[in-house]
């Protein structure tokens, strides 16, 4: 079974090794917008918004320490920027010299939302998350990028460097639903979200960004939390083949469905850009749909929370004195009940980097005309 739980990240370090080595030169450097699922680590330097990652047992699988991460290990855009040859993507308020910026800024911030926080407010939802948002985010990079450039033409950098644009738009769902908000009140808000994405990403278009990696939403349906939170004793309410609640699931698809609109909008606009659709909801469905041939053996269930039907208990979450966490990460996809382990990431990060769910794969934007190789995962 050990082998069987190791096997994605078995392939996952084949292809880093690959890949690393081929695309080392494509990017110059990756600039990271979004929230916790990207975050490496702006939100623990802002106080308590990076909860308990400060502490153990976050960071304990690859760093073998705390990093502000929101998970054991490595987030997605860690396993990209390996799979890219480039170094970690170091977190704009992590102290990170010019020098190391020039490789990379990452922007992303535990509990941004795409939205601005007064569109809230106008919703009658009063903010107890950050006002880092997108839009402010975007900001802070076009005052950073002056710097950045060294006197070169801005247009230069932003050609030969990544945009990983989240994920974002999560949260402008999680923080009203967290706050009692029910379903009919937060569909509305979505296209709001899509169109603060496409604001931020024809911004950086018009700056001079010239490959953009744009994450969908993943399937809310089947986080712990949620599953806990929203629990139901009607069978219609769950998907039969993932366990999944279906009508958070609808929601997540419905935001996808506005986001691959706009960008194909976009890139009619913008044909001389790259604009990839990263279909983090379909990598992740899989987990559900066959956890087996990933090695996940509680695909519902948390690695590190408190007793309960999903390993979950808001009271005790991970962190907590009385939390408890699994003994093998690998063989969970969440680590705390609403983020994923270094395991999961991994393996959505794999099918980014090289396919079926980001279109072209970033190893084919990377390579031309070179014949990628097929790896099995």
């Amino acid at each position: 079974m050990a082998c069987v739980a190791s096997r994605p990240l078995l392939a996952l370090a084949l292809l880093l090794a690959v890949c690393g080595s081929d695309a080392g030169g494509c990017f110059t450097a990756i600039f990271s917008f979004g929230d916790s699922l990207a975050d490496t680590g702006n939100a623990i330097r802002l106080g308590g918004l990076g909860g308990p990652t400060g502490s153990p047992p976050y960071g304990r699988t690859f760093f073998e320490r705390p990093t502000g991460r929101f998970s054991d290990g490595r987030l997605i855009i860690d396993f990209i920027a390996q799979g890219l040859g480039l170094p970690l993507v170091q977190p704009f308020l992590g102290g990170g010299s010019i020098e190391e910026f020039r490789q990379g800024v990452n922007f992303a911030v535990a509990g941004a939302t795409a939205l601005d926080l007064s569109f809230f407010r106008s919703k009658g939802i009063q903010p107890s998350w950050t006002d880092r948002s997108l839009h402010v985010q975007i900001g802070l990079f076009k005052q950073l990028l002056p710097s950045i450039c060294a006197g070169r033409d801005p247009k230069d950098v932003l050609n030969s460097s990544l945009i990983l644009m989240g994920e974002i738009g999560g949260n402008d769902y999680n923080h009203p639903f967290f706050q009692g908000s029910k379903v009919e009140e937060i569909r509305p808000f979505v296209p709001s979200v899509i169109a603060s994405i496409k604001s931020a990403i024809n911004d950086l278009i018009e700056i001079g960004a010239k490959t953009l990696l744009v994450p969908g939403n993943f399937p809310i349906g089947c986080v712990p939390v949620y599953l806990d939170i929203h629990k139901s004793e009607n069978v219609e309410d769950y998907e039969s083949e993932t366990g999944c609640i279906k009508w958070l699931n609808e929601l997540s698809q419905y935001h996808n469905r506005l986001l691959q609109d706009e960008l194909d909008q976009l890139r009619k606009l913008h044909p001389q850009v790259n604009i990839i659709y990263a279909n983090y909801y379909d990598a992740m469905i899989s987990f559900f749909r066959a956890p087996h041939i990933f090695g996940f053996k509680a695909p519902l269930h948390a690695c590190c929370g408190s007793p309960g039907p999903y390993s979950v208990n808001r009271n005790a979450p991970c962190g907590h004195r009385n939390a408890k966490v699994c003994s093998d990460p690998s063989g969970s996809v969440s680590w705390d009940g609403i983020h994923l382990t270094e395991a999961a990431y991994g393996a959505i990060a794999s099918s980014i980097l090289e396919g079926p769910h980001a279109s072209p794969s970033l190893t084919k934007v990377c390579s031309g005309t070179r014949q990628d190789a097929v790896y099995d995962f």
